[in-house]
């Protein structure tokens, strides 16, 4: 005797063979979604930022890293060269005035040509500073290949504003608000630049980009 509570299976009542219910997608995933892939991302991109543009605070840090190494350097540098100098008889040429002049002027020079020369240096030879590579960011020309040297010069021209200092009085002054605005300038124009994070010294460099490598 059939039990009244189960379900009629006759033959015409009973679901075509391979007809079932699909299970239902994991908590959290849209249906016809990829497993695994998070609402809203295209199908095949990674989630990482590797390729993408730099953004500002990575940038920044990288910058601040160069700055703390350029200082330690140039400060080593400079003092024994400007030391150097002074030992060598200046103060006999000129006076104490024109010792310090001299020595001022030096300090300037060097310091100037050191900044610029660090930054073009290694952006046209390896793409990358000491603070670029800590952060794993690569500076690359229009081309998407390195930049070239006079790419990098006009990209980091910039950081040369400490010749100013030879400048008397005023000198230090007009070099330490240069490079102030020059960076205030940078990181208003990579903020506003979403799809490409390029500062003005990127668009006066024909085009150059900071991306993230890893």
């Amino acid at each position: 005797m059939s039990d009244p509570n189960q379900p009629n299976m006759s033959p015409e009542n009973a679901p075509p063979p391979g007809n079932f219910q699909q299970p239902g997608p994991p908590y959290g995933q849209q249906p016809g979604q990829p497993y695994g892939q998070q609402p809203g991302q295209p199908y095949g991109q990674p989630s990482s930022r590797v390729g993408q543009p730099g953004e500002l605070l990575d940038r920044f840090l990288a910058r601040l890293i160069d700055f703390a190494v350029l200082v330690v350097a140039g400060s080593i540098i400079v003092g024994f060269l400007v030391v150097s100098l002074l030992m060598g008889g200046s103060f006999g040429v000129f006076g104490m005035g024109g010792g310090n002049f001299l020595s001022s002027l030096v300090s300037s020079v060097l310091m100037a040509a050191l900044y610029l020369g660090y930054f073009a240096y290694f952006e046209s030879s390896r793409g990358q500073t000491l603070g670029k590579m800590v952060i794993k960011l690569e500076t690359r020309g229009p081309d998407g290949g390195r930049p070239t040297m006079e790419q990098a010069v006009k990209r980091n021209i910039w950081v040369a504003m400490g010749i100013l200092g030879v400048i008397p009085i005023l000198g230090g002054l007009l070099a330490g608000v240069g490079q102030l605005v020059a960076m205030i300038l940078i990181a208003v124009g990579i903020n506003g630049d979403v799809a490409g994070r390029r500062g003005w010294h990127d668009k006066f460099a024909d085009g150059t980009q900071v991306v993230k490598i890893g």
